[in-house]
């Protein structure tokens, strides 16, 4: 099923002649839709708008062909201690807190101001992320997981997003209930110890965790596993990948800086899909506008304009469409539409508890634990290691469910 990294959720590898092959139809369509939708975003809305929009299409292309995935990347670890990917997720922090401490410190980036990802540290967190570490096994994906892997042409994935899209709408509708609980305030750490000071102290951390996994991941097997040779390189290697771990966590750490220099703000995933999820709600006849989530008055405006207006929208429309993109380039664009009922059901559940999770834990594996531990938020720490807990629960669900838990990564899914 899914793995460490990797781009088709369900079916069949693709044999080395499809490798040789570019899949002309996805290609062609998900260009379309690139060049379409920055105009339509450029004329409608505005510039920025629409390099966003490119920007996630970047994001989704970096994801699909680095075959960065969050979930089994701990899976893997959880199981057989292998810890190359939660190294490149270390690699990834090391980078971005490098680039985002001294733009946070000074309140502003080419001149547009700019603010982090600083949430309270309460039980919503460890719950919420909690809940979500779990729905990452059994959904098979985290948020950007999700994306990109649906973008790629996973149909079950399919499944997964639209249960993380109702989930975060009932997280949205149940929010207030969870906040209102007994919780520390917002602490960042940039600003309680400085820039470099807080820096400093998360690097040390950062190399703490990656010479752990070396540790024990020699301790399990003797040595470190080796990566496989690339089918391609040169030009062909970097339009079609696959991309080596360590350069796709360099290209999500700077695409997010620039996240931060064009948005205001670092890149985020999740609230689009409670504002999706919400709007369906109010077209069924919900009442979603008296819930207290949707009551502050950047909230009400989202809800009330129109949905390309959304940062977090487009840039997700856009990972899709640049996943898409890459699985055209790469040949392996390949949806199989048959669904074994044991994971169509984990993918609901999965699904549900991932969208309920990101909403009382204020994100996602991006939103909370890369863009929160990038903004010096020392919830994303509390996300962290509560969402690490789920994912070992997660894990050990997974056979019920008749899901591999994998020993070592492949090139599958997130």
């Amino acid at each position: 099923m899914i793995a460490s990294a990797g781009v088709l959720a369900s079916g069949p590898q693709p044999s080395q002649a499809a490798l040789a092959r570019v899949n002309l139809v996805p290609t062609l369509v998900a260009t379309a839709l690139l060049v379409t939708g920055a105009a339509v975003l450029a004329d409608t809305v505005d510039h920025r708008q629409a390099a966003l929009y490119v920007l996630g299409a970047a994001l989704g292309l970096v994801l699909y062909h680095a075959a960065f995935g969050f979930t089994s990347a701990w899976r893997v670890f959880i199981a057989d201690r292998r810890g190359a990917g939660l190294r490149a997720q270390m690699l990834m922090l090391a980078i971005a807190t490098a680039l985002f401490f001294p733009a946070l410190a000074a309140g502003s980036l080419f001149g547009q101001p700019v603010s982090g990802f600083v949430s309270p540290l309460g039980p919503s967190v460890v719950v919420g992320a909690f809940l979500f570490g779990i729905g990452m096994q059994l959904g098979g994906g985290c948020a950007s997981g999700t994306l990109y892997t649906a973008g790629g042409g996973s149909t079950r994935m399919l499944i997964t997003l639209a249960a993380f899209i109702a989930g975060s709408a009932i997280g949205a509708a149940h929010f207030h209930w969870w906040v209102a609980l007994p919780s520390l305030p917002p602490v960042s750490l940039v600003k309680l110890w400085g820039p470099w000071t807080a820096l400093a102290a998360h690097l040390v951390v950062f190399a703490a965790i990656a010479v752990l996994t070396i540790v024990l991941e020699r301790r399990r097997h003797g040595r470190l596993i080796a990566a496989d040779e690339p089918p391609r390189r040169g030009l062909a290697r970097f339009l079609r990948g696959p991309w080596p771990l360590v350069a796709g966590a360099t290209a999500l750490a700077i695409l997010n800086f620039i996240t931060l220099a064009l948005a205001g703000r670092p890149w985020g995933i999740t609230s689009a899909f409670a504002l999706w999820g919400s709007k369906i709600a109010w077209t069924l006849g919900f009442d979603v506008a008296s819930w207290p989530y949707w009551s502050s008055p950047a909230n009400k405006a989202a809800l009330e304009s129109n949905v390309l207006a959304d940062v977090t929208t487009v840039t997700d429309i856009g990972i899709i469409t640049g996943a898409l993109l890459a699985a055209g380039l790469a040949g392996r664009f390949a949806p199989v539409w048959r669904v074994p009922l044991r994971s169509a059901l984990a993918a609901v559940v999965g699904g549900l508890l991932l969208g309920y999770g990101a909403r009382l834990a204020y994100g996602c594996n991006i939103g909370a634990y890369f863009s929160g531990i990038a903004s010096s938020s020392l919830h994303g720490w509390l996300w962290l290691v509560a969402a690490f807990a789920g994912n070992i629960l997660g894990t050990r669900l997974r056979p019920l469910f008749d899901l591999a838990v994998e020993r070592t990564p492949k090139l599958a899914g997130c």
